[in-house]
């Protein structure tokens, strides 16, 4: 949060948010995941290269995400996603861990921000999560999955799904998430963005794919939000 923000924030009626490394811990559990087969070779170590090689191939697996969207190939992906989603367990779906401060944060939020979810998990996860947190159910106007769009992000439909749900113009919505992708979604479909720094996304490839703020974690954001309207 180093910049001052050009966000018109008396402009804007809804907050829209990704999951992953946005509201839910996933990056650390595929960092534990990792770090558990690296153990025996590194010891104490193997945590901290496991993250280490998660984040170098983050950027490389969003650009290939990107490039796909742009040849029209995403749509297969989207096929693939959907298919291992529906593979999943529901023990794997109840056991979301949010991030620190998260669930707080969007208590604090003040009532006049909509807020909605927008991402590639299914609906059926999207219905885990707010089952597993109920008292957040009610906060979220809005939310738009895999099965929702034809295309995933960073594709703009699901931001623009999410906006014609809310029956807003898409300028009036901030999108909030850690990836390049949710950046370049969000910039196409002509909403604002926010970057954040808790899932595996670096502050120089969020700004070059136009984070126009950073914030280090989601749990800033109300605090941010007071911070700007005051």
């Amino acid at each position: 949060m180093t910049r001052p923000s050009p966000i018109p924030f008396e402009e804007i009626q809804a907050i829209l948010f990704d999951m992953d490394g946005t509201l839910i811990d996933s990056d650390d559990t595929a960092v534990a995941n990792v770090a558990r087969w690296l153990r025996p070779f590194l010891g104490e170590r193997a945590a901290e290269v496991a993250r280490w090689l998660l984040m170098k191939i983050e950027s490389p697996a969003n650009a290939f995400i990107t490039l796909a969207d742009r040849l029209h190939l995403d749509e297969p992906l989207k096929w693939v996603t959907t298919w291992r989603q529906s593979r999943r367990k529901d023990p794997f779906i109840a056991n979301f861990q949010i991030i620190p401060g998260v669930l707080e944060m969007l208590h604090a939020i003040p009532e006049r921000y909509r807020l909605g979810i927008v991402t590639t998990r299914s609906r059926h996860q999207i219905e885990g999560f707010l089952a597993q947190f109920p008292d957040l159910a009610p906060r979220f106007e809005v939310t738009c999955g895999s099965q929702d769009t034809r295309r995933l992000k960073p594709h703009p439909s699901p931001i623009q799904e999410a906006a014609r749900r809310l029956n807003l113009p898409e300028s009036a919505c901030i999108m909030v998430g850690d990836t390049t992708v949710d950046m370049h979604a969000a910039r196409r479909a002509g909403a604002w963005r926010i970057g954040v720094l808790c899932g595996f996304g670096r502050e120089p490839e969020l700004r070059q794919a136009g984070a126009q703020m950073i914030l280090p974690s989601t749990a800033d954001l109300a605090d941010f939000l007071s911070s700007e309207t005051i």
